[in-house]
């Protein structure tokens, strides 16, 4: 599924969604956000924030946030777009994130979500010298997780194909 058919989706549904990007040092800062627009007013829904290398492939995930009474399908397309955006944009293959430690229960419920959208989990990223570049790059400890955007963008594929997108809202 490409960007545009999942921007045709979102406006089936009322919503829209926007790309930022921004390359600065070598390299490459997005944004991505669902949201939906009545009259002048922007409601953003979801939004997913990350970088990439410039010459290297493989995207990291830094900030998901999407709102607990969001309308239906808006983290699937913040998902979506996201791997769609780094497949053709950026010729990316893998997408990396950290599920920070925060509190113990949240933590655990980030990593079961992270797995049901198609991570796996690589290392757990604590307080040792060899995690500490990590840290840096992450801002924190936690469950550093690998994802394939092909799978990711298929699995989430199947579950927007059940939306009948002909019809604007």
């Amino acid at each position: 599924m490409k960007i545009e058919e999942l921007q045709k989706i979102a406006f089936s549904l009322g919503l829209v969604i926007k790309i930022q990007v921004r390359e600065t040092l070598g390299l490459c800062f997005f944004k991505i956000v669902v949201a939906e627009q009545k009259d002048n007013i922007v409601k953003i829904w979801g939004e997913m924030k990350g970088w990439t290398f410039l010459n290297k492939q493989g995207l990291q995930l830094d900030t998901l946030r999407i709102i607990r009474t969001s309308p239906p399908f808006v983290s699937e397309l913040i998902w979506a777009t996201s791997m769609a955006w780094a497949i053709e944009k950026k010729n990316s293959k893998k997408a990396r994130l950290l599920a920070i430690y925060d509190t113990e229960g949240y933590s655990m419920k980030l990593v079961r979500y992270f797995k049901i959208i198609g991570f796996k989990i690589v290392k757990e990223v604590g307080s040792s010298p060899i995690d500490l570049f990590l840290r840096l790059v992450w801002g924190g400890a936690g469950t550093l997780m690998k994802g394939d955007c092909f799978n990711i963008l298929n699995k989430i594929e199947k579950k927007l194909s059940s939306i009948d997108n002909t019809q604007p809202a």
